[in-house]
């Protein structure tokens, strides 16, 4: 699997138009109208922003089956069907219930007004919705899970909705395929989260890429190699080095640059490392907190001690939002209405107010030497808590909050902390017996300027129960 950078975020769509063979045959005349409308959907997807697969124009079981297959070669993240003219559902259902690609239906036509004034013979070019119902019943009947945008190109937001779906998608596709790396094993006693990865691969498709923490100094740089410095340089540059020391400085370089490396080789989409497994005796000399920080600034997925899960959701999230962090709940402040988000050394440093500082970090959790870390506060704005929690029997249950993040203020005294301060839409105490109620782990993601409907898309695509919290205040109590 690729791993998504910035210049690779592109939602890639195969349009898939349906059509009957019969037409070619009794209104030859009517195609280039037909074809030219299908230029202009194609068109019109790609301006929001969609890379369009353009497969051809299908009629027979045949040409769905290598449409399909052409589709899925090319890597699609999803189908998006377009009824050209009313098309037979038994020459494509067998395809479409057969692909693992998702399946959007676009539901259009290319006139906007069909009343009594319009003339009969635009019947041909805008009788595509019977084709749809057809298809749609087929797939019900079939337990072939889709979703459907209906409206005018022009009239509508159907567009906008279609490049939702295929946002939904990309992360499904992120999530079906992903590289999760895990040094080490699962925190010893952590319960919530811990899913096993022949489990992850069984019920969710993500592979696990498991190393001994020993098996990491195969990729540690030698003492004098010039990337060393160099990466020093640059961490001068970006943050407040004032007061690191620097040898510890750079001896978070080189354990972070080991870990890099690692993930590189393994084309990682995602990771989690156990701080408790890290000896200095037998691996990495120090947690390579810096670096971690440093890696979901780039967009590679994360959560902590050894919870592949939450990793795997980080990474997908990646797939489709730039803004995204592995965070904790730490403390609730019952007074003033949040929740103050923090973990021991690790956050996404694009996501700060400010100039990120270096601090010298006293640690005594396993046998590792002192390191350094990355402190700063999550930037103020409008986010999206999501947390995937493992529920009965290998299934899911996807838990999604609107949240606001809030201006640290003057006089904080948190300077030398990773920290953020988060305002659920409703009371707090209303907020973590809701959140409990539905099983969310005690480690989650945190998106900026991300739309919760699309995120809950995406559990939809993925099969989870989904479930959109801290909307409604909860009147029952416990």
């Amino acid at each position: 699997m690729k791993r998504h950078t910035e210049t690779e975020k592109l939602l890639k769509g195969a349009l898939l138009p349906f059509y009957l063979e019969l037409y070619d045959q009794s209104h030859p005349g009517i195609r280039p109208g037909i074809d030219m409308f299908l230029k202009q959907v194609t068109n019109r997807l790609a301006e929001k922003g969609i890379s369009i697969i353009e497969l051809p124009v299908c009629r027979t079981r045949r040409e769905f089956d290598q449409a399909i297959n052409t589709a899925e070669k090319e890597e699609a993240d999803a189908l998006i069907t377009l009824h050209l003219a009313y098309s037979p559902s038994l020459e494509s259902i067998e395809a479409l219930k057969n692909t693992q690609l998702p399946i959007i239906v676009m539901d259009t036509t290319p006139g906007y007004n069909f009343d009594p004034l319009q003339s009969p013979a635009e019947i041909m070019y805008n009788h595509g919705i019977h084709g749809v119902q057809d298809m749609c019943n087929l797939l019900i009947r079939n337990n072939k899970d889709f979703v459907i945008t209906a409206g005018h190109m022009d009239h509508s937001d159907i567009l906008d909705r279609i490049k939702h779906h295929m946002m939904a998608a990309k992360m499904a596709s992120a999530m079906k395929n992903g590289r999760t790396g895990q040094i080490g094993h699962a925190f010893a006693g952590m319960g919530d989260f811990v899913v096993e990865p022949e489990i992850m691969k069984t019920s969710i498709g993500s592979s696990v890429i498991q190393i001994d923490p020993a098996g990491i100094l195969d990729f540690l740089p030698g003492n004098d190699e010039p990337e060393i410095g160099k990466e020093m340089e640059k961490d001068r540059n970006l943050y407040d080095t004032e007061q690191v020391d620097p040898s510890l400085h750079r001896q978070s370089v080189i354990n972070g640059l080991a870990l890099r490396r690692w993930i590189d080789k393994e084309n990682l989409s995602a990771f989690t490392i156990n701080f408790a497994n890290v000896d200095r005796k037998k691996n990495l000399s120090a947690v390579p907190f810096l670096e971690i920080s440093k890696l979901l600034a780039k967009g590679i997925g994360y959560a902590g001690e050894g919870d592949i899960l939450t990793a795997s959701l980080t990474g997908a999230l990646f797939a489709a939002f730039e803004k995204v962090s592995f965070v904790e709940m730490f403390c609730p402040d019952w007074k003033n209405g949040t929740l103050f988000i923090s973990h021991m050394g690790e956050m996404n440093l694009q996501l700060v107010e400010g100039k990120p500082r270096l601090t010298n970090m006293s640690y005594n959790f396993s046998d590792a030497e002192d390191t350094v870390v990355a402190t700063a506060c999550y930037m103020q704005g409008d986010a999206v808590l999501v947390n995937l929690a493992p529920g009965p029997d290998h299934g899911y249950n996807l838990i999604v909050a609107p949240v606001t993040m809030l201006a640290e203020g003057a006089n904080s005294k948190f300077s030398n902390n990773i920290r953020g301060w988060m305002k659920p839409r409703i009371p707090v105490a209303d907020f973590l017996e809701e959140y409990s109620k539905l099983g969310a782990t005690h480690h989650a993601a945190l998106v900026y300027e991300a739309d919760p409907a699309i995120i809950l898309q995406f559990g939809k695509m993925m099969g989870w129960q989904t479930h959109l919290a801290g909307i409604n205040t909860v009147t029952s109590k416990s």
